[in-house]
């Protein structure tokens, strides 16, 4: 039995949107601590690179899902580098 086209949307949307939740705890944690001490920032670079790229993808095919769920990635994980940088811990003497 062949899925219908809304139903290949909904998987899409699903799995985007889960992909976009995941990385709202970090968000939060980061934003009430203040902390982004254990944050790797070259992990954030490649994610940041991998997410455009699949932003960049899904637009060039004209996915919905796939553009949508990426660009709402991308702006959490680009919150990410910007805590990163906004609280680095002080110099220790």
């Amino acid at each position: 039995m062949a899925m219908t086209e809304f139903a290949k949307e909904m998987v899409g949307y699903i799995g985007g949107v889960m992909s976009s939740i995941s990385f709202l705890p970090q968000v939060i944690k980061i934003w009430k601590t203040k902390s982004a001490e254990d944050l790797s920032m070259l992990t954030l670079i490649f994610l940041t690179s991998n997410i455009t790229l699949w932003l960049i993808y899904g637009i060039l095919i004209g996915s919905k899902p796939l553009w949508i769920t990426n660009s709402i990635v991308l702006a959490m994980v680009l919150c990410l580098m910007y805590f990163k940088i906004k609280f680095k811990p002080a110099d220790k003497p």
